[in-house]
This record gives structure tokens, C-alpha cells and sequence, in this order.
């Protein structure tokens, strides 16, 4: 195994930072605002986006280049900006244990380590029905998620919490943490301990809406707001859901029981689901009661079956 940089062994004097989504600008923020010298700023190249060949830059591109702050897309340059520790915060690629042996690194993962190591921790938290979350700072080494864990902090996950707004609190309780193992120093952590749990990335397949699953787990993928359904050949995507009380036996799974201003009632495997909010493909967000009556759901002679 390649020797790991040894971290400071104090406060770091300089950063360099390494991230890629919304998720990682506050974390960037909150280390300039703690006077942390960010000397370098490493991010995922610009992506096309929508339907022209022009280019965007990633969410912390845009913020380190509005607070003054030097940006590469090279993660060569990491061991070649004189700085004593890298910050790691949902930078999308793996760290080569070539640069971990001449740059230190520490990471905030969200969840509470040993479980869910690897890339969607806090969707598959809420897939699992977990009670509780939270956030760990910890050591960047060559296995994935396996370093030392230097501070975590519990988040609850509660029944109205969707990706975006649980994964906006983790980021909030990560802030605090991470300054204090910048400003102050890491210590020594402790080593991961309890039963390993993986986090797969979340396959594209797994986000249709199979209506002979349980009301659970229906709800459950709802709650990450990418989940969809089709209908007359069109994506309608699940944004809100919640299990019905109400039911009637023997439903066939997918077929519509009821419109009203709650919302679309659908049999699934166990029972139904109450849909209350959804989004249209080339549309905007709506209650699922509009989008219904605007298909004429409630209307029909026949039966509507959701696909």
C-alpha cells in the first residue's frame, strides 16, 4: 500500500480544494470566510448544458472565481501548488493514491461511515428508510470511504425530507467540522467501525416507478424527485408521494383510483399511493390533482393504468 502524506500537524497553512457541485460551494465559502488560504481550486471540466454547444462551468468554479480564487481542471496540479492539505467535498473522481503520497487530503462524506461508502450515500440512506444520517470528516486514502474518521455529526432524516432538502442540511452540519479540522487540526481520528454498507451510484434504471412495489418503496424513491412513470408515451415524474390510508382490494398495481384535490390515488403491490406532486415532461412542477385533470384522468370511461 503507498504511504500516505502525513497530514499537519496543526492548523493547514494552505488549501487546495477539490469539488464539483452545489453541494461543495458552502463548504468553499466557509473555509475563505474562516481566513483559510485557498491557494488552488480543482474542479470537473465545463459541461455542455441543454440543447446548444456552449459551455457552463461547475457550481464551484463559478464561486471560486467570484472570490478571486485560482481554478484548474488538471488534479495533477494538486502536488505542484505548495499547499499542506486538500479539501475533498463531492468532487466526482477518485483521488490516485500517487497524488494522496505527496498531498494530504481529508473529505466530507455524507453519511455516517461505515455505512454507505461510495457515491449516492445520501440517496441510498433514504431508499434504506434510514432513521438517521449525518456527516464525517475523515482521511482520503486509497480504499473507498475506509480513512480515519477525525469528527461526525448526526442528522436526522425525517418523513418530509427529500434528497435536495436532506442533502442541504448535511451540508450545513458539515460546515462547522471542516473549519475546525482546517484551523485547527485534524487530530489522529479513529478507525471505522460496525458493518460496511455500499452506496452504489443511483442506475438510471432504478428510478422508474414500478407500481407492484410495496407503497414504501414507492414513497421512498419519490423522495429523491427524479422518480418517474409513463403515460401515453410521456415521462411524468413523481415529485411528492406519501402511502394512502385508503385503498380498494385487489387494485391492479398502477391503475388510478382516485382524483381529487389531495391529489392521484394509485394501487401498488400492497396498498396505494397518494400522489400530491409531479412534473410533466416539458413541464413545470405541479399538483398532481392539476396534472390529472388536465390529462382528464377523472374523466375517462375506461380505467387508466400508470405505466
Amino acid at each position: 500500500m503507498t504511504t500516505l502524506a502525513p497530514l499537519p500537524a496543526g492548523a493547514a497553512r494552505r488549501v487546495v480544494y477539490l469539488g464539483t457541485p452545489d453541494a461543495a460551494v458552502p463548504p468553499l465559502r466557509a473555509l475563505v470566510a474562516a481566513g483559510v488560504d485557498v491557494v488552488l481550486v480543482i474542479t470537473r471540466v465545463d459541461k455542455r448544458r441543454g440543447r446548444g454547444s456552449a459551455t457552463s462551468p461547475s457550481p464551484v468554479k463559478e464561486a471560486a472565481l467570484e472570490l478571486g480564487l485560482r481554478v484548474s481542471h488538471d488534479l495533477a496540479d494538486a502536488t505542484t501548488a505548495g499547499a499542506d492539505l486538500g479539501v475533498v467535498v463531492a468532487y466526482g473522481r477518485i483521488i490516485p493514491v500517487a497524488v494522496l503520497a505527496e498531498l494530504p487530503m481529508i473529505n466530507v462524506h455524507f453519511s455516517l461511515l461505515p455505512r454507505w461508502r461510495g457515491a449516492a450515500p445520501v440517496e441510498r440512506a433514504l431508499l434504506a428508510g434510514d432513521a438517521t444520517t449525518g456527516v464525517c470528516i475523515m482521511r482520503v486514502e486509497e480504499g473507498l470511504d475506509t480513512g480515519a474518521v477525525f469528527e461526525r455529526v448526526e442528522v436526522p432524516i425525517r418523513d418530509s425530507h427529500t434528497l435536495s432538502t436532506l442533502r442541504a442540511e448535511l451540508v450545513e452540519a458539515s460546515l462547522a467540522p471542516l473549519v475546525r479540522a482546517v484551523t485547527r487540526g485534524c487530530g489522529s481520528g479513529e478507525a471505522q467501525h460496525g458493518e460496511v454498507v455500499h452506496a452504489a451510484k443511483i442506475d438510471a434504471s432504478e428510478l422508474r416507478v414500478r407500481w407492484a412495489a410495496s407503497a414504501r418503496d414507492i414513497t421512498a424513491l419519490a423522495r429523491l424527485e427524479t422518480a418517474w412513470f409513463a403515460l401515453s408515451g410521456k415521462r411524468i415524474r413523481v415529485l411528492r408521494a406519501r402511502v394512502a390510508t385508503s385503498t380498494i382490494a385487489n387494485a391492479e398495481p398502477g391503475r388510478v383510483l382516485r382524483v381529487d384535490h389531495d391529489g392521484v390515488l394509485v394501487a401498488c403491490g400492497d396498498g396505494a399511493v397518494l400522489l400530491s406532486e409531479v412534473q410533466p415532461e416539458g413541464k413545470s412542477a405541479m399538483s398532481a390533482s392539476a396534472w390529472a385533470n388536465g390529462a382528464r384522468l377523472a374523466q375517462s370511461s375506461e380505467p387508466v393504468s400508470l405505466a
